[in-house]
């Protein structure tokens, strides 16, 4: 190596702890878990600090169904491309004349990521996966028990796949789930919704105008000084560079934390500062093709809402009946964009004032936080218990939500348990007038997205 690039590459070693240190946080949905739940760093299988609102001793898990989203993964190919792209510019500018320590210690970099790698899950997710499925079993032993009927779906991603079968062997041997080798049923029509609602594609999905805000924030101020600071840390004139280009630089360190657990030199060119730009245009996509931007966003996620109901339902009718409950475990992977739009539907971390391209600055303290709500093996667990000594017959039957093993307070109570019954009141319009199909007609007349968004 060239003492010129041996003198970039340790000014970027001796500037990374300080550089690493403030970005983490700010990845959004390509957070590490860890990021919601610190105490996994230390212990992977602790249960964390005690949660308040626990339900009586005289209550007993019924049913637990979840949602997952995949574990941590590998870029995709087109990120990657990305990546191939700006590491081959930087190789060129590392060999011309003009001494440029951080492009020449960037350009040895080992570019490692192919594009086979496609979104794969990567083996780190395999452990996000094992390790959640333990502390989930030693947090309801009950419902975990020898001899229960575990039904574990998955979208048909391979990165989903592979993760329900992670999640399976997390359980371990002693549980006898009728064998190891527990079927994971494919299952796109609740786990990928949105590719199944034609509303949803043609309006928000493969409608550049629909993320109009978006591409406003690329072009705006916040950005605009993030993009010349990273040109002018890399030698590279400023039309050189673009959003995107500098999303992916900064999500490549994302990935070798999440991946490797290691801090990448590409952490050396962002500031906390810029991190909280870039976690902004993170969360404005999160927003507008995910989130509250649209209403078809969420509402084409109840198909998911109101099967998670009929399950419940099934298991109150059964516990009412004295009959063995069929479903005590269910376990659904998908993705982020799985759950953000149920989480939306619920009416979960919605600030007062939409998330546009020029009130950056005002939402500093902003409720939707993709990273804080959608990591990686991000989890939305609903778990219904029976009551025994109750003073109200509606008593007998109680739910408690956790996101990301954490209880989730219900909006009508403002408690981490609810009565079924007021549960299902809160939420009678979704579960009885909110259909899929209805919802995602596409209108018949040729009308703009604006007009019907």
């Amino acid at each position: 190596m060239a003492p010129r690039r041996e003198a970039g590459l340790l000014v970027l070693l001796l500037v990374l702890p300080l550089a690493s240190a403030g970005l983490s946080g700010y990845f959004g949905t390509k957070s590490r878990y860890e990021e919601v739940n610190p105490h996994l760093v230390s212990d992977p299988l602790s249960l964390g600090p005690a949660a308040g609102g626990s339900l009586p001793s005289s209550c007993t898990p019924l049913q637990l169904r979840a949602v997952l989203r995949h574990g941590t993964r590998y870029p995709t190919a087109g990120q990657i491309r990305r990546l191939g792209e700006l590491h081959a510019r930087l190789l060129r500018r590392a060999a011309g004349a003009a001494a440029c320590p951080a492009a020449a210690a960037l350009a040895d970099w080992p570019m490692w990521y192919e594009e086979s790698l496609d979104g794969r899950l990567a083996p780190q997710g395999r452990r996000d996966m094992e390790q959640l499925a333990r502390r989930m079993a030693a947090r309801f032993p009950a419902l975990f028990a020898a001899r229960r009927r575990l039904a574990l779906a998955s979208s048909s991603k391979h990165r989903c796949l592979q993760s329900g079968a992670a999640f399976r062997r997390g359980l371990g041997p002693t549980l006898d789930f009728g064998g190891d080798e527990v079927e994971v049923e494919v299952n796109d029509s609740l786990m990928r919704f949105f590719d199944h609602c034609a509303k949803f594609v043609a309006l928000v999905e493969e409608n550049d105008a629909a993320m109009c805000q978006v591409n406003a924030f690329k072009e705006g101020p916040e950005m605009k000084k993030v993009l010349e600071k990273v040109a002018s840390a890399l030698c590279l004139p400023v039309e050189e560079l673009n959003a995107d280009l500098v999303q992916v630089a900064f999500l490549t360190c994302s990935y070798e934390l999440a991946i490797k657990n290691v801090t990448s030199p590409w952490c050396s060119l962002f500031s906390e500062e810029d991190a909280k730009v870039l976690e902004y245009l993170n969360d404005l996509k999160q927003y507008w093709k995910r989130g509250y931007g649209y209403d078809i966003n969420s509402r084409s996620s109840c198909i998911l809402f109101q099967d998670i109901f009929q399950h419940l339902d099934k298991a109150v009718e059964e516990s009412k009946s004295s009959k063995p409950i069929s479903s005590p475990l269910i376990v659904q992977v998908g993705h982020a964009e799985t759950l953000q739009p149920l989480l939306a539907l619920m009416g979960y971390f919605k600030d007062d004032e939409p998330l546009l391209a020029d009130n950056y600055a005002r939402h500093a303290q902003r409720k939707f936080r993709s990273g804080r709500i959608v990591p990686y093996a991000a989890n939305l667990v609903f778990v219904l218990y029976h009551c025994d000594h109750v003073n109200a017959s509606q008593e007998e039957y109680q739910v408690q939500l956790l996101l990301n093993e954490k209880p989730l307070s219900f909006h009508h109570s403002n408690e981490t348990t609810s009565t079924y019954t007021g549960l299902k009141d809160y939420y009678k319009d979704i579960l009885e007038n909110c259909h899929f199909k209805e919802e995602c007609q596409l209108p018949k007349v040729n009308i703009t997205a604006v007009d019907e968004l």
